[in-house]
């Protein structure tokens, strides 16, 4: 029996440290530049990492509006979770499928979109990184 759990032990997979990304920097660009406007839907299927490709101020400090390419509305949707230092606001894009679209089809047509993501503090100077 005690073999049985060396031979267990010396088989299973051990745990490796993930290397991890830093965020990177993403581009400020000018108040209202055109977009398509998204809602937040955190329930979105297939949600993969999506780095925006611009971000703006709008007239509330503690909303920053973040611009990507996704497909249309009536069936991709975004995500963003956000974290905030004294330095920088981090947030994390992600793109999926409306779970009321998964059975249907989709046109394959991309659209420039914009999220307004809120903040617990005012913008100010900070930096806006993405971690996608």
């Amino acid at each position: 029996m005690a073999f049985c759990a060396v031979i267990a032990t010396m088989s299973a997979p051990t745990a490796t440290a993930q290397p991890t990304t830093p965020p990177v920097p993403v581009a400020e660009t000018f108040a209202g530049t055109p977009a398509l406007m998204f809602g937040d839907e955190p329930t979105i299927t297939d949600a993969h990492p999506m780095q925006p490709q611009a971000w703006s101020r709008t007239t509330d400090e503690r909303v920053v509006r973040l611009h990507f390419t996704t497909g249309t509305p009536q069936c991709y949707g975004v995500s963003a979770t956000v974290e905030e230092t004294a330095e920088a606001v981090t947030v994390d894009l992600r793109s999926g499928t409306l779970t009321q679209a998964a059975d249907r089809a989709c046109i394959m047509i991309a659209v420039f979109g914009g999220l307004d993501v809120p903040l617990q503090n005012p913008l100010g100077s900070r930096r806006v990184l993405s971690v996608s």
